[in-house]
């Protein structure tokens, strides 16, 4: 089931080093649902139809000049009344701008924050905000799986409960990989391309191994063998060895999963003594890079085979 995400313009605040000018307003309460951002331009005029109040209002040198010769104080108050009734999540004011103080009063009246940022350009602040906001607030799903960095692919690992995804994990990590998450990952639907996979909080770097109990990678591995996010490019499903199951061996056309509406290459692995799992998540790794890269090779050996019978026929 996707999970609705929210930031509250706390964590904004936070991250964005911003200036509360109305610290009497509280921040933790007011959430961002939405992650692009609006300049009211004809809001100022005082036309609001078609206006999206979710979104965060940003003012910069243009509307601060607008709002300073246009209107009379009087105007521009019952203006801000309107803005702010709409119950927007704040109001920015960019390149360290002053707000005007009635803009203040108001946005205390309507419990609206009024913010202002460092001296950064109006479109380089909303840049930063949006690509911020775009990730907090992607589509999410949680499932249960084992996340690696392979090489630099993102590896899901999943199957069964108790199939061995967190020893292949372990192995990975002894072989110079690193772990994003055991057991539960958390995956956001970052564009149509992209999903990028972390850990619950309370889960980040351990690993469960049963029959031992819970291990911390970062403490016994290092800081080296565990990374906080990763896009995931390659499912692994690791299943029961059936004989009397068909099995891809050439691998000439890719089978996908689908999260969130975006697919990604998934290859099942049989499971049976013998097998080290490690190895065939590395070969699985590099071989979809290559691919990536232009080079399939089973492709290339479907070419030699066809090739020599053509020769052999020929004679």
């Amino acid at each position: 089931m996707t999970e609705e995400s929210s930031v509250t313009v706390t964590e904004l605040i936070e991250k964005m080093n911003l200036i509360n000018h109305t610290p009497e307003i509280d921040t933790d309460k007011i959430l961002i649902k939405d992650p692009n951002m609006n300049r009211p331009a004809v809001q100022l005029t005082g036309f609001f139809e078609h206006f999206d109040a979710a979104r965060i209002q940003i003012c910069g040198n243009v509307e601060y000049a607008y709002i300073a010769n246009m209107h009379t104080e009087e105007e521009n108050i019952q203006i801000f009344d309107k803005l702010f009734s709409y119950k927007i999540p704040c109001l920015i004011f960019c390149r360290s701008l002053v707000p005007y103080d009635f803009i203040i009063e108001a946005g205390k009246r309507h419990g609206v924050p009024i913010l202002t940022d460092c001296e950064e350009t109006t479109s380089e602040f909303v840049h930063e905000v949006v690509r911020w906001l775009h990730v907090q607030l992607a589509p999410c799903i949680s499932i249960h799986a084992v996340l690696v960095d392979v090489y630099g692919e993102g590896v899901l690992i999943m199957g069964d409960s108790g199939i061995g995804k967190s020893e292949a994990a372990l192995e990975l990590i002894k072989r110079g990989h690193r772990l994003v998450s055991d057991d539960v990952v958390e995956i956001k639907k970052v564009s149509d391309e992209t999903l990028v996979g972390t850990a619950p909080e309370i889960t980040r770097h351990f690993i469960e191994l049963r029959g031992i109990g819970i291990i911390d990678v970062k403490s016994m591995y290092g800081v080296e063998c565990v990374k906080q996010t990763q896009t995931i490019d390659l499912v692994i499903n690791l299943e029961e060895w059936d004989k009397d199951a068909n099995y891809d061996r050439l691998g000439m056309e890719d089978r996908y999963v689908e999260f969130l509406g975006n697919k990604v290459v998934s290859h099942s692995i049989p499971i049976r003594p013998g097998r080290n799992i490690a190895i065939i998540v590395e070969s699985a790794a590099v071989n979809h890079r290559q691919k990536k890269m232009g080079y399939n090779a089973a492709q290339e050996m479907y070419n030699r085979v066809t090739r020599n019978i053509e020769k052999n026929t020929k004679k």
